[in-house]
């Protein structure tokens, strides 16, 4: 790059063909670009690395983004840091979408086993029914479901998304991150020898602005008393040689300012290069940072697209199917057969009489009364046969009157007792056929 100066303190009359465009000059002006009077041009012949890359184009000018200004920098090395709080976010994030799932599928089995005891007891019957109940028992299907999407939500994706954050985030013992470190050492670095030349500069740019204004000063000066006749010949001589020593300053002050400023652009093309290199390496992090999250979320929408879930589709179309089986000819034939006309008929018959026989409770009957009806007697009660008795059925006591054996259960509604021979065989019998010995 080549720079060159305006020789005439920006009165915007130019003699050079190459300068296109030149600025005042202010005391407040500052601005990364060697001067506001600056106009760069780009040297057809130079072989160098082109910054211009990174260099932006104002009109006629070129100058640098402001993320190359002293400083700005942090912004690139903020984003690290700021990465690994988006990553806390996420899991927070997900984790209450996780407790959403739960609760939905809580809240879908709470409904399902409200409604089925109010559903199984319903006035509906056959196809009818049966539809009614596979949406409660579609409903207990997709609540597992649901149970299930909250836990992969939970196990898988955010226990990834944590274990991911543990090995690329590596916490400084007094704060902060390694990661953001390095990026921020080594943008200092290259930064740093670039900020002392802007300083340098900066310093040799006022100090020509300063002469220039005291040039400027002594010619308006001379300029008033040549054309005043009240002036002597010695004061205007005299007025005549201070703007002489005030040119000549400028013009060495101007000379160690191009000097400085040759210097300053020699170096940007290595300083931008060093820069570039560094955020490079910052945008390659966050490259990999963007293809793992994008992972993440594709994993996330995986689990909680039900519309593509295998079981889902089951359930919905076992539910339809069963609604498409309502058959109302069938429900009617079956109510008919049941509870109408078509049921079968009892019609009166002749009914020859036969003696009533004493009823007892067969055993399995008896053992289901247990210890709240009749009594089980620890050791058991001695008693004797007062006649004899053979057991009718295979659960019965057969005796012989004058036998002992014991009773170990007392007598129940029915006039039965349990006894146990000496034999271990166990039966039932007639409580008034034995008395206590």
């Amino acid at each position: 790059m080549q720079i060159q100066i305006c020789n005439n303190k920006c009165s915007n009359t130019h003699t050079q063909a190459d300068i296109k465009q030149c600025t005042s000059v202010t005391t407040k002006q500052k601005s990364w670009s060697i001067s506001s009077c600056h106009n760069i041009i780009q040297s057809p012949t130079v072989k160098t690395r082109s910054p211009t890359s990174i260099i932006q184009k104002t009109g006629h000018q070129l100058t640098p983004p402001e993320c190359l200004m002293p400083g700005n920098y942090q912004r690139t090395v903020k984003r690290t840091e700021d990465a690994f709080q988006a990553c806390n976010d996420i899991v927070a994030c997900f984790q209450e979408r996780a407790r959403v799932e739960r609760q939905y599928a809580q809240q879908l089995s709470e409904w399902s086993n409200k409604w089925k005891p109010v559903v199984d007891s319903s006035p509906l019957y056959g196809s009818l029914l049966k539809a009614w109940q596979c949406f409660l028992s579609s409903a207990d299907r997709l609540a597992s479901l649901h149970a299930s999407i909250c836990r992969s939500l939970v196990s898988e994706d955010g226990d990834r998304v944590r274990t991911w954050q543990k090995d690329t985030f590596h916490k400084k013992l007094f704060g902060g991150f390694k990661e953001s470190q390095d990026i921020d050492t080594g943008f200092a670095r290259a930064q740093k020898p670039w900020a002392k030349r802007l300083k340098k500069l900066d310093k040799a740019r006022r100090a020509y602005h300063k002469v220039s204004r005291k040039e400027q000063a002594a010619r308006e000066r001379e300029a008033h008393a040549q054309g005043n006749p009240d002036v002597a010949i010695d004061k205007q001589k005299k007025i005549q040689e201070e703007r002489e020593v005030a040119q000549q300053e400028a013009e060495k002050v101007r000379a160690r300012y191009e000097k400085v400023l040759e210097e300053v652009n020699r170096y940007a093309p290595r300083y931008m290069e060093e820069m570039e290199s560094i955020f490079d390496q910052s945008q390659d992090e966050e490259r990999k940072r963007i293809v793992f999250l994008k992972q993440a979320f594709l994993s996330i929408h995986k689990h909680l697209d039900i519309t593509n879930n295998e079981s889902v589709r089951a359930v919905y179309n076992e539910l339809h199917n069963t609604l498409m089986a309502i058959d109302e000819q069938e429900d009617l034939r079956w109510w008919k057969n049941t509870h109408g006309p078509g049921m079968p008929t009892d019609w009166p018959h002749f009914q020859e009489w036969t003696p009533e026989k004493k009823t007892k409770k067969g055993k399995k009957e008896v053992e289901k009364k247990g210890t709240t009806e009749r009594g089980v007697m620890i050791g058991g009660v001695r008693v004797r046969a007062l006649y004899d008795y053979v057991g009718q059925e295979t659960d019965e006591l057969s005796f012989k009157a004058g036998e002992e054996f014991l009773k170990i259960e007392d007598e129940d509604d029915q006039g039965w007792c349990r006894g146990m021979k000496d034999g271990g065989w166990e039966g039932l019998y007639p409580a008034n056929y034995v008395e206590v010995v």
